[in-house]
């Protein structure tokens, strides 16, 4: 029989896996998603279901390794590491960063140790990638003993990242200053030099930097404590800022920019042009930080497949060089750049869950005996 990895990204509300050869590298064959609701009670039977249908679906395969995307490793887990109790222990510590998403990431590979104790499984974290910021662009101007408790930059998106790093190396390996938009229901950019990340625009948690579907991105932490004066608990704050803001708070009809561009409300209107006034925006800054820009690439499920979305990020950044192919553009090509800019741009699709499977391949291979 054939060996197989599974990938597992357990979200809010979803898990959702891919299945792939165990050499890692090739596309996945098979993928699903499986609703959870948002007890996660529910993820011992949603990872039996899934085990089941990997089962029906794939029975030629045996299951060598399972890999898991998390979102945070703190300021000591800069790498993919097989998962074991002391490992366990120490993302259970983290979980005070992001008590939104870790008991997420962390249920799954609890419940699989539970009930599948010999396999293996791999964390990859989502904050990795970004280990290579400099000092200074992971400071808040926070005093010294709270930076050193880790309140500092962090930076999310990494497995996406770093997927559009290693395409961008064969597809255009001449580009060295490239900002990367990772744009879907969570958003943010990514400063690239040579293929590693030097700035980005989320931080400490993923609320902050760009505007994104219910999320409200950078925000004058004035806001936060007017809120707190006026009565709102922490945890209704909590929940304005990650459930309530954002594409459906400016709005006030959704979160999903599909929805937005479809309707012909001015709110609709006013929401996306606040989303890509930020992008905008924001590339320029992380142009800043590249000391100029040679590539834009657009990733995820907005960068990849809104055209308008594009088409308006890059009207705003002609000052810098951009220049849009609009039928290229419309026709959703790997290339989007016309011949007169100075910025080469282009769509690539991400793929977090076959970077996961990737690493864990690797990871497994050097545990396998010689």
């Amino acid at each position: 029989m054939s060996g197989a990895i599974l990938t597992i990204n357990a979200g809010s509300s979803s898990v959702k896996f891919g299945l792939f050869g165990d050499a890692g590298d090739g596309p996945a064959m098979l993928r699903g998603e499986i609703e959870t609701g948002d007890e996660g009670g529910a993820m011992g039977i949603s990872l039996d279901n899934i085990l089941a249908d990997v089962a029906r679906r794939a029975p030629e395969l045996t299951l060598r390794a399972v890999g898991h995307r998390v979102v945070h490793g703190g300021a000591d887990h800069i790498a993919p590491e097989a998962v074991t109790p002391a490992l366990l222990r120490a993302l259970h510590t983290l979980a005070p960063l992001d008590p939104l998403h870790m008991p997420r990431n962390l249920a799954p590979i609890a419940a699989l140790a539970a009930r599948h104790p010999a396999l293996p499984q791999v964390a990859c974290f989502d904050t990795a990638f970004h280990h290579t910021l400099p000092p200074v662009a992971q400071r808040f101007g926070l005093p010294r003993a709270m930076t050193e408790a880790g309140l500092r930059r962090y930076g999310f998106h990494g497995l996406s990242y770093e997927y559009i790093a290693r395409q961008l190396a064969k597809v255009a390996p001449g580009l060295r200053r490239v900002v990367v938009a990772h744009l879907g229901s969570g958003a943010s950019l990514c400063a690239l030099r040579d293929g590693r990340s030097i700035a980005t625009t989320t931080g400490f948690s993923a609320l902050d930097g760009l505007l994104m579907a219910t999320r409200c991105g950078s925000l004058d932490p004035g806001v936060i404590l007017h809120l707190g004066r006026a009565g709102k608990t922490f945890a209704e704050i909590e929940a304005l800022l990650y459930h309530q803001c954002g594409l459906l708070g400016v709005s006030g009809i959704s979160g999903d920019i599909r929805v937005l561009m479809a309707s012909a409300a001015p709110e609709a209107r006013e929401a996306i042009e606040l989303f890509t006034y930020r992008i905008a925006l924001d590339v320029a800054g992380m142009a800043t930080a590249l000391g100029g820009i040679d590539g834009l690439v657009f990733t995820a499920g907005i960068g990849e497949h809104a055209a308008p979305v594009r088409a308006a990020v890059c009207e705003r950044l002609a000052w810098l060089g951009l220049g849009l192919d609009a039928e290229a553009n419309a026709a959703g090509a790997p290339m989007v750049s016309n011949e007169a800019s100075r910025v080469a741009i282009h769509v690539i699709a991400t793929d977090e869950e076959a970077m996961v499977a990737q690493h864990t391949r690797a990871v497994i291979a050097w545990k396998d005996p010689p």
